[in-house]
């Protein structure tokens, strides 16, 4: 388990490997593996003005979220900066925002602050729901019918309005399965599903399994970032690769909106998101998220999440300064580190 490894983790609660990390990530490469991620926090949004509602307080279009159909969305600070990042998919009853392990309660705070008297009945859905995760080229194979995920291009800094589709910016097809739902995302499918069931759902899919240690290798080398890993309390959604995503940026006001719309129309975010490729000489081990960039005896930017790749070897994804060079000689703690470009 995480916690036997690291006590300090926030990912405590499901395996990290079962035995051979390394099989397990050529396994999620190459064919489909199933992951637990049921460490993830599950809120419920039902109430018939749940989408208009989602869309006045979030970064994505969603006023036109109809049943089976899922996205990604973020809440910003008033200044721009994220606080929350969720998945939401909905069934045609109910928004389910599945976010980072301890980041629900927060989130469900400040959406509960915000009802006034809309008609939606926020709560607390982690103790209901389970998300695990088919991971790998394989994973679309058994769920036939299930379509593509689609992710759009984002619009250069001076788009004309009404050029961008008012529609969310993220598509997720979503199906019924075994009394819960699965959803089509880059990586593989996701399976929210009730507790209950989850031994059930694992014993009857059949899928080898692999931990939080493979997948979380894979979303490195996909550089896919994650909320509290690639992210600090300034982090605005362009400086962390979250935009194509999560952002609509020719819809009405949301908290934040103005930093948003400001910083793509200047098109030049102070922090760009990075894939880093470490020497592992002087050290073998990945180095802890929050370790300092460094160029030329300065702090540049800091490292989100560190893994060691199947075939990369230590990979790590880092926020960096946006003026450092793609071919600048970087140091990351002991190790020298060279920009992806």
């Amino acid at each position: 388990m995480v916690e036997d490894l690291d006590q300090k983790s926030p990912d405590a609660g499901v395996p990290a490997h079962l035995g051979d990390p390394m099989r397990e990530q050529r396994l999620l490469e190459t064919a489909v593996g199933l992951v637990d991620r049921s460490n993830r926090d599950v809120l419920a949004v039902p109430g018939e003005e749940r989408a208009s509602w989602l869309h006045t307080l979030t970064t994505q279009h969603l006023s036109a979220l109809s049943a089976d159909e899922g996205s990604e969305l973020m809440v910003l600070s008033p200044h721009g900066h994220v606080e929350h990042h969720a998945y939401v998919t909905e069934d045609g009853t109910t928004a389910w925002l599945d976010t980072e392990p301890g980041a629900g309660p927060a989130l469900l705070r400040y959406l509960e602050m915000m009802r006034f008297f809309t008609r939606v009945e926020p709560r607390d859905a982690t103790s209901e729901i389970a998300v695990l995760s088919l991971v790998g080229p394989g994973a679309a194979a058994l769920f036939p019918g299930l379509a593509a995920p689609r992710v759009g291009e984002l619009p250069g800094p001076k788009f004309a309005a009404g050029s961008v589709p008012p529609e969310a910016t993220s598509a997720y097809p979503v199906r019924a399965f075994e009394g819960g739902l699965a959803r089509r995302v880059p990586l593989g499918v996701d399976l929210l599903i009730p507790r209950s069931a989850k031994a059930a759902v694992i014993e009857k899919l059949g899928v080898p399994q692999a931990g939080l240690w493979a997948y979380e290798a894979i979303r490195v080398a996909h550089r896919i970032p994650r909320l509290g890993h690639e992210t600090d309390h300034r982090t605005i959604p362009a400086e962390a690769g979250f935009m194509a995503a999560a952002v609509h940026l020719d819809k009405g006001c949301y908290r934040g909106q103005e930093t948003v719309a400001r910083v793509h129309h200047l098109g030049r975010p102070p922090r760009r998101l990075v894939l880093l490729h470490l020497d592992g000489i002087a050290t073998d081990h990945p180095p802890a998220q929050g370790t300092p960039i460094e160029l030329d005896g300065r702090t540049v930017g800091f490292v989100g999440t560190a893994v060691r790749h199947h075939e990369l070897g230590l990979v790590a994804l880092g926020v960096l300064k946006r003026n450092v060079a793609d071919d600048a000689r970087l140091t990351v703690g002991e190790s020298a580190a060279a920009i992806d470009a």
